[in-house]
């Protein structure tokens, strides 16, 4: 430990003596991370990450209050990756409140907002190989599932209205879900939010991984030889399906294939078909607010068009569970 100390305090000094700090503004996270890129002396270019409850809706609402990717990066979790998957994490300390991250900037190796299948299936077979090697273990700083699947309710947002511009959007989004959805459905969903114990229960019955918890485009580069993950601050634990269903819930329009040709190269790694309808219920659960409210309240009529068939989809896939 006196070395990893020793290790913080130089990384803390190459900070400081930074010769630029620039901060960066609007980037497609929406938890309210604190980023600056910077430049230190002898060139190198990385970016500063804090991570701080005060700021970072996503500590707050999982019980977060020292810096998850922190720990999983200084417990060595994310040293252990396996081939051809990456993490961006230099160094990193702790704060008096949460921590602070020095990353590789892989800012010309992000996703770009259109991928093909075959960079889609280069992503779920590159964080399978993190599935597999991690299979059955238990990681002391990933979030519990059950905190994990609520992170969009609506009863947890809603004690941050008044101090996160997402809060109401979220609120705003299950209101029309409720109107939108047909009632079973509804019922399914607001169940788990309400306690998601027994969907966690049923999902790792099965067996469990670690998981990202948070595979969005925003959060993976493309480099050389390695698909990179950024931003472990969800991490959890649970069926490998539930890592790419999330994916699917966010991302499926920038992927060049249908959700049903997405799903199907799901089936491919995960081919357990019982685990795979309930975590396509929990992406429902997870995101079907946003979905509601881009299908019925999106000012582009385009947008509100493509949205609605997408939470039709999202329905129909739920229906096979709850009736």
């Amino acid at each position: 430990m006196e070395g990893f100390d020793r290790a913080a305090d130089r990384a803390r000094a190459l900070l400081d003596c930074a010769v630029e700090r620039v901060s960066i503004d609007g980037h497609e996270g929406r938890s309210g991370a604190l980023l600056e890129r910077v430049r230190l002396a002898d060139g190198r270019q990385l970016i500063a990450k804090r991570l701080d409850p005060l700021h970072d809706l996503t500590m707050r609402i999982s019980g977060d209050l020292v810096g998850r990717e922190w720990v999983l990066w200084r417990d060595g979790v994310l040293e252990r990756l396996p081939d051809g998957v990456g993490h961006a994490v230099v160094a990193g300390w702790s704060e008096p409140r949460g921590a602070m991250l020095l990353l590789r900037d892989v800012t010309p190796a992000l996703a770009p907002e259109r991928i093909s299948r075959n960079q889609y299936r280069r992503i779920l077979a590159a964080t399978t190989s993190m599935h597999r090697l991690f299979a059955g273990e238990t990681v002391a700083a990933a979030c519990p599932l059950e905190l994990r699947l609520g992170v969009f309710t609506p009863h947890r947002l809603r004690h941050y209205a008044d101090d996160h511009g997402l809060a109401p959007l979220v609120q705003r989004g299950w209101e029309l879900f409720a109107e939108a959805a047909p009632a079973p459905v509804v019922d399914a969903v607001f169940g788990i939010h309400d306690d998601p114990a027994p969907l966690a229960k049923q999902l790792t019955a099965g067996g469990s991984t670690l998981l990202h918890g948070d595979l969005w485009l925003a959060n993976i580069a493309l480099e050389s030889g390695s698909v990179t993950l950024l931003d472990w601050a969800l991490a959890t634990h649970g069926p490998a399906a539930l890592d790419f269903v999330w994916f699917l819930a966010g991302n499926a329009s920038r992927v060049d294939a249908s959700h049903d040709d997405l799903v199907d190269d799901i089936r491919e790694f995960c081919p357990d078909e019982d685990t795979l309808r309930l975590a396509l219920l929990a992406g429902l659960a997870e995101l079907g607010w946003n979905k509601a409210l881009d299908a019925l309240e999106h000012h582009d009529p385009t947008m509100r068009a493509r949205e609605l068939d997408d939470l039709a989809w999202w329905v129909r896939q739920a229906r096979t569970i709850c009736g």
